[in-house]
């Protein structure tokens, strides 16, 4: 008869090391898809928070649902949690700090990434989830409608 041993090891995931505050937009968002070639549309830019991003193969919207016009090839029904900010850019694990939580609770994501901070949506019929997922990772979210553009004392401004 053989004993055969055998190593166990447990590895804190890096998610616990990385707290971060969260602010929930209270606004519907939407994942629009126009062809590479077409003009950025007067209706993406209507609101304070949109992204546009032209490559090669599309031009890609990111706004209020509210926006989007009926017709226009989109995913609909995301809501955006705002990373506070600034971050530095020698921040390591902040993505992978919420990531890791929202795969765990099976929730699927698109990221937005920005000069001064990370937004993570979700799909509102997996918010409560996803927002449940986070808290248990020990970050704060923040769900007043007006903090969503962040703290005012977080932010640097140029003068």
């Amino acid at each position: 008869m053989t004993l055969t041993s055998c190593l166990v090891i447990f590895v804190m995931p890096l998610y616990h090391t990385v707290m971060l505050t969260l602010f929930l937009s209270p606004d519907e968002m939407t994942v629009a898809r126009l062809p590479a070639d077409a003009p950025i549309p007067a209706w993406a830019m209507a609101a304070p928070f949109f992204s546009i991003t032209r490559t090669p193969d599309e031009l890609s919207i990111l706004c209020p649902a509210a926006q989007t016009p009926a017709g226009i090839r989109a995913e609909r029904g995301w809501r955006c949690l705002q990373v506070a900010g600034p971050l530095d850019f020698s921040l390591v694990g902040v993505l992978a700090s919420l990531l890791s939580p929202l795969r765990e609770a099976g929730v699927s994501v698109f990221v937005l990434s920005t000069y001064d901070t990370d937004y993570v949506l979700v799909k509102e019929t997996h918010l409560s989830r996803a927002l449940a997922s986070l808290r248990a990772a020990g970050h704060e979210i923040k769900e007043d409608q007006q903090e969503f553009r962040g703290d005012p004392d977080l932010r640097e401004v140029d003068e």
